[in-house]
């Protein structure tokens, strides 16, 4: 019996997910949570074999949830399900720990299957996001370039930012400048949205 944790913030896609992992006869939901910073306590507790996390959740989203499983319980499998099939996410699941990435539009005998397949000791990952991946590259943001697009996303001026992350505003200017120059767009906001949407913030 493949014994599943389940992560997922929204409770009708949760229980869509139960309901259709619970018709296979080899598989059982022991843990469901709808917050990230739940997964570990949840995890400690009923000792699931797979985790299958979501993204993006309140406390904490999948990656940060599958980076602290992998210290807490290491025989613990993590996948990642999730409505975003972005190249940076992929490459930060894998960084983390995961051992497969799945988009919630697989057909649904594609999860049970991808399950079985992790206890196999297989990779599941999409395959289109996987050449997607390949094809894009590396992440060419620094950590602190992320961090001042992250915060420049809500329309933040450099003075607000600035105060938010403990910054000068000189130094944001320069790891702005910089960030807008390695992604080849014309304004701060245009490399918030394109970091984004590659799944790099």
């Amino acid at each position: 019996m493949i014994r599943v944790l389940l992560a997922e913030d929204q409770a009708m896609v949760r229980g869509a997910l139960v309901a259709l992992l619970d018709r296979e006869s080899d598989i059982e939901v022991v843990a469901e949570v709808a917050r990230g910073d739940t997964v570990v306590a949840a995890a400690l507790t009923a000792c699931p074999d797979v985790a299958l996390l979501d993204i993006e959740m309140p406390g904490g989203g999948g990656l940060t949830a599958a980076h602290a499983l992998r210290t807490a319980l290491p025989t613990c499998r993590v996948v990642i399900l999730t409505t975003f099939g972005r190249s940076g996410y992929l490459r930060r699941a894998m960084e983390s720990g995961a051992v497969g990435f799945l988009l919630k539009d697989a057909p649904a005998k594609a999860l049970a299957s991808a399950l079985r397949r992790v206890m196999q000791g297989e990779r599941v990952v999409d395959p289109e996001l996987a050449l997607l991946a390949l094809s894009e590259g590396n992440n060419p943001l620094t950590p602190r370039e992320q961090e001042v697009l992250a915060a420049a996303l809500p329309g933040l001026s450099h003075v607000e930012i600035a105060a938010r992350l403990s910054l000068s505003e000189g130094t944001v200017r320069n790891h702005l400048s910089s960030a807008i120059q390695k992604l080849g767009v014309h304004n701060r906001m245009e490399a918030a949205h394109l970091a984004e949407q590659k799944g790099w913030l």
